[in-house]
């Protein structure tokens, strides 16, 4: 397959359920044109037909999730209130907590590593209806933007199985991407979610820091501070619509999160139309198709209304090394002495090349940059006083050949190059989206749109946009 008209976003019942959209299952179902179970049972069909091929989801819970499809069709029935996404087939990752299955995080160590209670995501999900039907594949420790690990193994990309499908939520990303579920859960620190959703076409949706409650009651100690920061809950998805869906399901409170947020979804103050369209501003070099999909998104938006004037945002180099030197910085003290007792050598050969690029910080230059996050951020609010909206590469080439992070130096600068973007937004905590545009030799291509903290309407407004002119994308079977 490859593009359909925007005109068919809305399915035909007569294509099989597990290719309907999250918004279309989720209506078709509480119209009872279709059954939870048969929603389930499709997607159940679908994971066996296509799975074993690509090694997406790593554990299946047909039986468990059957019982919660048939437990939906009697809510239904007896009229009790519904949530955002009553019935529909999921998929979570193994990163997170889930009541009865093991955090694993792709580590053979934790594969017993069982969860008591939900995560904070996780209860959401589920108290809005959705039904969970497996688990997706991340690398260990979910520090890679491949998706391999030595416990459950390498996911592959139905584009091209010699290119990445992104990581760390290359599972999840290649899950929805084949119908195997309507939305799959996933987590981005940089880029973990946006990443994969630009190799595999498909839509990802990074919410604001705060904006999504998270919490592992398997873990042994809180998070190191830079994750706490940059690391948030999210989803991956087929359509613009879907993720807003999936986002409004995810967002309520849970006081096991200090840091969240409280707020309505729909923001209160008007801004202004007004997008920066941002190449290169690091000048690290861009593809001629990122930009050739860049320029098409930025016509798009005119059409829609939108003013659009080529303009770069402040400090995008100075706030993702930030993110490096921050994140791996801390993770030379808290993670170097796990990752050579329980990594794989992977994840070993993946932290020694991130290492070799971070310096070795004393407390001092770890305090500043911490402190440098509310000068950049500070800097960026001015700005987006003026320009709400930034449409930005998600990366500066499309989807990398596997192994760049492992196999030199070299490759590794030029994996960090290709997200100066990734990274910089990580560190900020502000919303941004990555939506499809098209496909170039067999590639699937797409754009960044960065929003104002806890603006994510605005960024979903305008990926819409994208999306209605640029039509849905779908990987050959």
């Amino acid at each position: 397959m490859g593009w359909i008209s925007p005109q068919y976003e809305r399915l035909s019942l007569s294509l099989e359920p597990w290719s309907w959209s999250a918004t279309e299952l989720a209506y078709r179902i509480q119209k009872r044109d279709i059954s939870s179970r048969e929603a389930v049972l499709s997607c159940v069909d679908r994971i066996h037909q296509v799975n074993p091929q690509l090694n997406a989801i790593v554990e299946l819970s047909i039986t468990s999730a059957l019982a919660a499809a048939d437990a939906a069709d009697r809510a239904l029935r007896s009229g009790e209130p519904l949530g955002f996404l009553h019935g529909v087939p999921i998929t979570t990752k193994i990163n997170v907590d889930q009541a009865g299955s093991a955090t694993s995080n792709g580590v053979k160590a934790y594969a017993n590593n069982f969860a008591h209670v939900d995560s904070p995501v996780v209860a959401n999900l589920r108290r809005a209806g959705a039904v969970i039907v497996g688990r997706t594949n991340t690398p260990a420790f979910s520090m890679r933007w491949y998706t391999d690990n030595d416990l459950h193994g390498r996911t592959l990309n139905p584009w091209a199985s010699d290119r990445t499908p992104g990581g760390s939520s290359g599972g999840a990303a290649v899950a929805v991407a084949k119908g195997m579920c309507a939305i799959g859960h996933g987590n981005d620190g940089g880029g973990s979610i946006r990443y994969p959703a630009y190799c595999t076409g498909t839509v990802g949706l990074r919410p604001s820091f705060a904006r999504v409650p998270a919490f592992n009651a398997t873990t042994n100690a809180e998070r190191q501070l830079s994750l706490q920061w940059v690391s948030v809950q999210g989803a991956i998805t087929r359509t613009v619509a879907d993720s807003k869906l999936a986002l409004q399901a995810m967002m309520p409170a849970d006081p096991r999160d200090p840091w969240h947020v409280p707020l309505p979804f729909q923001g209160t103050v008007s801004l202004p139309r007004k997008v920066a369209l941002c190449f290169d501003p690091v000048g690290v070099g861009l593809h001629t198709s990122v930009r050739a999909h860049l320029e098409k998104a930025a016509r798009i938006l005119l059409e829609a209304g939108y003013e659009v004037e080529e303009i770069p945002p402040p400090d995008v180099a100075a706030a993702a090394q930030a993110w490096n030197d921050h994140a791996q910085g801390e993770a030379r003290i808290s993670m170097t002495q796990v990752i050579q007792r329980e990594g794989d050598d992977l994840s070993r050969r993946a932290f020694e090349l991130m290492m070799n690029r971070t310096p070795n910080l004393d407390v001092h230059s770890l305090m500043q940059i911490s402190a440098s996050r509310a000068t950049f951020l500070r800097r960026w609010q001015i700005f987006m006083e003026s320009h709400p909206l930034v449409l930005c590469p998600v990366a500066m080439e499309p989807a990398l050949p596997y192994g760049v992070d492992i196999e030199s130096d070299a490759s590794v600068d030029r994996l960090y190059r290709s997200h100066v973007f990734l990274f910089a937004t990580a560190f900020l905590g502000l919303p941004c989206i990555s939506v499809p545009t098209g496909v170039v030799d067999g590639i699937p291509m797409g754009v960044q749109i960065i929003g104002p903290r806890f603006r994510e309407d605005m960024v979903l407004d305008a990926a819409q946009a994208i999306e209605e002119a640029c039509g849905l994308c779908r990987s050959p079977d």
